[in-house]
């Protein structure tokens, strides 16, 4: 139990370095800083690697603690009320910066391929621009 809450707390805290991240990205992006994005594409696959490990040992540590097809919530019914209710409040959170996570990938997702099309455009010309209706 506390290697999975451990993760869970370790996972709040990568979490907010993936958002910063996403935050720089984006910047980056507004500010056509091709080399920065890259540099952040690597940072933010790093994260997502170790946030990958920490959900697979989650799962496992889940599947030991309350058997096959585990869920949080069982999880949850495990502990004293306190640690049961700081746990909860911990899921919340990172459900939450998760959900965060994803809406800024897909602004920075749709900024970028936005930019790449105008990019098109300008490089190769609009091939509608000048055709009649």
């Amino acid at each position: 139990m506390k290697m999975l809450l451990d993760g869970i707390k370790a996972d709040l805290q990568t979490y907010q370095q993936m958002l910063d991240l996403i935050a720089q990205q984006f910047e980056a992006a507004v500010r056509h800083q091709s080399e920065r994005l890259g540099e952040i594409a690597k940072e933010i696959g790093a994260l997502v690697d170790v946030l990958e490990a920490r959900r697979a040992q989650r799962v496992e540590l889940a599947t030991r603690l309350t058997g096959p097809a585990p869920s949080m919530e069982q999880v949850f019914a495990l502990l004293k009320p306190e640690p049961r209710a700081r746990l909860e409040a911990d899921w919340a959170q990172l459900e939450a910066m998760v959900q965060t996570a994803r809406e800024m990938g897909r602004r920075n997702a749709d900024l970028l391929a936005e930019q790449y099309t105008i990019m098109q455009r300008v490089l190769h010309g609009d091939d509608q621009t000048y055709e009649p209706v």
